[in-house]
């Protein structure tokens, strides 16, 4: 089983870092923060470049504390919270599937990150005698994730009653360009 979850957790924490360095540095074909800035104002995340490495830094440091399974719940957190953000407010009008735009894949990385398993003896955590692999510690990341979404979804709603909506993106929709998120 710990080898499972070790192919699991690498996969994972690699994908997810590789969409944060997207964002961040524009690695792997990916936008860097003045694109990906411009992308999220376009979806009313104002400020654009700084909504956008607040997502970058957390899917690249969660997807790395994931991979090496060090710090565990605090890796599954940052990508819970930054993966059910782009599932409510990205894709949630598209429905489930990812080739109509929906959640389909935030909801599956948000799963996986959740990690009730622990990240197994091949980790970091392990190495350091660690045990955050508790129902306890999976479910403070869950909701660590979910009150970051809430934050997310309080700012965004306050900028539409102080008038600092995005005129050309009113809510939830389909990303204007293809999906960096």
């Amino acid at each position: 089983m710990s080898t499972g979850i070790l192919i699991l957790r690498v996969i994972l924490g690699s994908v997810m870092a590789a969409h944060g360095a997207q964002k961040l540095f524009g690695w792997f074909g990916g936008h860097g923060l003045k694109g990906t800035g411009a992308f999220f104002e376009s979806m009313g995340f104002r400020p654009g470049v700084a909504n956008a490495a607040l997502a970058g830094l957390s899917e690249t440091v969660g997807g790395l504390l994931i991979a090496a399974g060090l710090a565990t719940p605090l890796g599954a957190a940052a990508v819970i919270g930054v993966m059910a953000a782009a599932a409510v407010f990205v894709h949630g009008r598209q429905g489930l599937f990812a080739q109509n735009g929906g959640f389909e894949l935030p909801l599956i990385y948000a799963a996986a990150a959740v990690a009730f398993t622990g990240p197994g003896v091949y980790s970091l955590d392990h190495a350091l005698g660690w045990s955050l692999h508790s129902t306890g510690w999976a479910l403070a990341a869950i909701a660590v994730g979910v009150v970051s979404v809430a934050g997310v979804g309080a700012l965004r709603w306050a900028r539409t009653w102080t008038g600092q909506r995005h005129p050309g993106r009113p809510g939830l929709g389909r990303p204007a360009t293809p999906n960096i998120a």
